[in-house]
């Protein structure tokens, strides 16, 4: 038995209005692969996150962190019981995570710390979990050198070190809210604990990992 922990965006749950299509899709895929392994999903708070957080502009970071927490947790919920055989209760510290893994082949949870993202959230329990690999589904196919939504010219890189791609994350400014492929601090944690992370698009690239099959995606080593 092998133990699986994803990082699922929220603009993928809810890109504007809520998009059953993916959670369908990704329901198909979770319940096919948690009968011989334990899957952990981690929901990231996507554009409900920003738009809440944004409302609170005039407030200090940690009220907005705090806000970002409660939407990441909201689309866990949905998560939860859309595809369901998993826990009922959104955990809410590492530690209820860590006796749901005892409990259920699929857990599902939300930002756990305000101030962290998703992304450090997931990375966290991979370690604990011993988990090899974090795969991180977003709704790009991977890392590129600059922004692909804006740069045509944009270089898609599928596979980078951890030192390397440090030295990106060293110049990038972080704001909670913001959206990154990966954050600086899961990526610290993932380099410090020697865990794999697979950056990838979409369920059909996620099953193609998971059998084992080529697939679009950037590997950070």
């Amino acid at each position: 038995m092998e133990v699986f922990v994803i990082s699922v965006g929220g603009s993928l749950i809810n890109p504007g209005k809520v998009n059953t299509r993916f959670l369908k899709e990704l329901k198909k895929v979770i319940l096919k692969h948690a009968k011989k392994n334990n899957i952990l999903l981690c929901t990231g708070g996507g554009v409900l996150a920003r738009d809440y957080m944004h409302a609170l502009d005039q407030k200090e970071s940690m009220v907005r962190s705090t806000m970002g927490v409660a939407c990441t947790q909201l689309n866990a919920k949905l998560l939860a019981l859309y595809i369901g055989n998993c826990n009922e209760v959104i955990p809410t510290t590492i530690g209820e995570v860590k006796r749901m893994i005892l409990k259920h082949r699929i857990v599902i949870f939300g930002g756990i710390t305000p101030g962290k993202t998703s992304d450090s959230s997931t990375a966290e329990i991979a370690a604990t979990a011993g988990a090899k690999t974090m795969i991180n589904l977003t709704n790009v196919n991977g890392l590129y050198d600059k922004d692909p939504k804006r740069y045509k010219d944009a270089k898609f890189i599928p596979k980078i070190s951890h030192k390397e791609f440090q030295k990106i994350m060293d110049k990038v400014h972080e704001e909670p809210g913001q959206h990154f492929v990966l954050d600086s601090l899961a990526a610290k944690i993932c380099q410090q604990k020697k865990i794999n992370v697979i950056i990838l698009k979409g369920t059909k690239n996620l099953e193609q990992y998971l059998v084992g099959k080529r697939f679009i995606g950037t590997i950070i080593s």
